[in-house]
């Protein structure tokens, strides 16, 4: 695979493309049945919506793959040169990791995300995704794989785990002859238990639990734009806020206004004893409430007294996701871009633009919450890793 031609690759996805619409009568018969499983079984609404394929998430899906065309293969790229005084050339090439496993949750789109991003950077790719969408993942993954025999590349560069028996992960997670990484994108539970599990290296996509921060000079309009759109653009997401924290001296001005639009937008409040005091909709919050991924119209809300206390409280419950500050104040600015050491931080912008697509890496496979190697939205170039090459003329290390 990691001398696969990238006109080949691009065929694949190409052709990946029209194979699913061709077929998209039977996959989303599959999913239907997924999802009316999944209501039997009484898992979440939230995850239900992560695991049916919307109109819009089906043309996300099939536009991703054209995308990723459209990228540059990253394999074989030189970077980083210079000149040693001897006069040896040194620079470092572009490679793939190699055979890649993904074990991941709900999202049927992952499987032909990830898919594609792997084999473009050269990766073979094992997908184990959660037993909830298995009839979805099973035959998106008979298309993909019949678009790769017909293009000249080996199917097996794209495996499904076929059964939901959870001791196959178990199994997985010690081939670390065979396997080169493995990414487990999940609830906590998923993510912690492949950490402590593996044998392989873990680059974990862990839950998003994003704040927003209001400073005291924080603008009263910015904050309410911002606040509301980080919760309730797409509540399903990672990149969805879960926790709100505001300055004391902003609590009294620009917080009102902002719970006020989230309670307009059906959003449920739970609050430090300072919030429900100036907020009489709010609920207490509770201690777990801090470091919850609610996934729902659910927003937990802390008053601070310092951009200090903000960023000790994201970094004892935060989940090193995305943190954004919201303010007109340049030396507050920057100080939260220095010191809070999230995968994705911000100034006066929404939480959704942690993104690969909106950070211009053109797709992603997920959000990197571990600082080894790639961080945060995680696209082709995370998808390879850099061996060193030499051009000299006969030197001699003597």
């Amino acid at each position: 695979m990691g001398e696969m031609p990238a006109e080949r690759k691009n065929a694949w996805l190409l052709r990946s493309a029209e194979r699913l619409e061709e077929a998209k009568g039977r996959i989303m018969a599959a999913n239907a049945e997924d999802v009316e499983t999944a209501a039997k079984r009484g898992i979440s609404g939230p995850l239900r919506g992560r695991l049916s394929i919307s109109e819009g998430k089906w043309a996300d899906m099939l536009q991703g793959l054209r995308d990723v065309v459209a990228l540059p293969d990253p394999v074989g790229r030189i970077t980083n040169h210079s000149v040693r005084p001897n006069g040896l050339r040194v620079a470092q090439m572009a490679i793939p990791l190699g055979v890649i496993a993904m074990i991941y949750e709900s999202r049927p789109n992952v499987t032909v995300d990830a898919a594609a991003l792997c084999v473009k950077a050269g990766n073979s790719v094992i997908l184990r995704g959660g037993s909830e969408a298995i009839h979805s993942n099973l035959v998106l993954g008979d298309v993909l794989r019949a678009a790769a025999l017909e293009e000249g590349i080996p199917e097996d560069a794209i495996t499904i785990i076929p059964t939901t028996d959870r001791a196959a992960i178990d199994v997985m997670l010690k081939l670390n002859e065979w396997i080169d990484l493995v990414i487990p994108r999940g609830g906590a539970g998923l993510v912690h238990k492949v950490i402590a599990e593996s044998t392989i290296p873990v680059i974990a996509h862990d839950a998003g639990v994003c704040h927003i921060f209001i400073d005291e000079s924080a603008d009263t309009r910015m904050a309410v734009d911002i606040v509301l759109e980080s919760k309730i653009r797409q509540m399903p997401v990672c990149n969805a806020v879960e926790t709100l924290l505001c300055h004391r001296d902003a609590s009294k001005t620009v917080l009102p206004n902002v719970l006020k639009s989230l309670h307009e937008a059906g959003v449920e409040i739970r609050g430090c004893d300072e919030t429900r005091a100036i907020d009489n909709e709010a609920i207490a919050a509770t201690e777990a409430d801090w470091s919850e991924e609610f996934l729902s119209p659910t927003l937990a809300v802390r008053i601070v007294g310092s951009m200090d206390d903000a960023i000790e409280h994201i970094r004892t419950f935060g989940s090193n996701h995305t943190e954004i500050i919201v303010t007109n104040d340049y030396a507050n600015s920057q100080n939260w871009l220095r010191r809070v050491n999230s995968s994705t931080v911000g100034v006066n912008c929404a939480t959704g633009f942690s993104d690969g697509f909106e950070l211009g890496l053109g797709a992603e496979i997920g959000i990197s919450t571990s600082k080894l190697h790639a961080y945060g939205p995680m696209g082709l170039e995370g998808l390879t890793t850099r061996k060193f090459i030499l051009v000299g003329e006969g030197q001699l290390r003597g």
